[in-house]
């Protein structure tokens, strides 16, 4: 499901990745950049939740155990001191705010799903959509809420509607059983839990008619790549002009422009 954005916005990208097989090689001398800034948070929010906070938890004891859990997530997997120390106190900036918004959301419902894999096969089609959410909550009145962490900004109701479809198509997935620890259930929010800036959290517009459109789309969309009416295209519809894909060199960017048509071309 993460890289449903990827087919919408650069569709080469991943058939070079998926169907070619291709991947980017590791840097030689690996450095402390965005991707291990996200998955250390990760890695540490999801330890939060395993270890079973309940709403009734005082405010300083979830504290101490989430900067706790934070020290030691860090001391494992990022072995530079300097980015250590810098994660580490922005962190604990936002600490107060995500410890207090956590406990709301206890009070609202119990986390079922922490970063467990789901899938849902299309009727019809050789084709499955997996997801592995951060994290899905059973509310109290039956539904649930379906979270995404996000290191960075987290996009918006437009970016959702057009090309980030990625939490709307996890509530579908719930919508159809595609997570064992919850069968069929309805979806009352998605929301996005932001772990820079301030903290805080992010409610996206969100019923069952926008949901609807955004799985008929998603439907129609594998349908027209399975089928070949539709071919994978370099930089069909790339956010930013400055746009760079792992990929770009194969497509032998730069030989071509963004304004030139497309031509179709059987390969393979």
């Amino acid at each position: 499901v993460t890289d449903v954005s990827l087919l919408i916005r650069d569709p080469y990208a991943v058939y070079a990745k998926r169907v070619l097989g291709l991947r980017p090689l590791p840097p030689l001398r690996p450095q402390p950049d965005a991707a291990l800034r996200g998955q250390t948070l990760h890695a540490i929010v999801e330890a939060l939740l395993k270890s079973r906070p309940a709403s009734d938890t005082p405010v300083e004891m979830l504290r101490a155990t989430f900067l706790s859990l934070t020290a030691e997530v860090l001391a494992r997997e990022v072995p530079w001191p300097a980015a250590r120390a810098f994660w580490a106190a922005r962190i604990e900036g936002i600490a107060d705010r995500i410890v207090a918004d956590e406990l709301a959301r206890l009070a609202e419902g119990a986390p079922m799903v922490i970063e467990n894999r789901g899938r849902v096969s299309l009727s019809g089609m050789d084709f499955t959509l997996t997801a592995k959410p951060d994290r899905i909550d059973l509310l109290q009145d039956g539904r649930v809420a379906v979270y995404d962490y996000k290191s960075g900004t987290p996009p918006t109701d437009a970016q959702i509607r057009h090309f980030d479809k990625q939490l709307m198509l996890e509530a579908a997935m719930a919508r159809r059983g595609g997570f064992d620890a919850l069968g069929p259930v309805d979806v009352a929010a998605i929301r996005y839990i932001q772990l820079g800036g301030e903290g805080r959290t992010f409610g996206r517009e969100h019923d069952d008619g926008i949901e609807g459109e955004t799985w008929d789309g998603f439907v129609r969309l594998v349908a027209a790549y399975l089928t070949g009416e539709t071919g994978f295209t370099s930089m069909r519809a790339p956010e930013r002009t400055s746009y760079a894909g792992d990929y770009d060199h194969l497509a032998r960017y730069g030989e071509w422009a963004l304004t030139d048509r497309a031509i179709p071309q059987k390969v393979g």
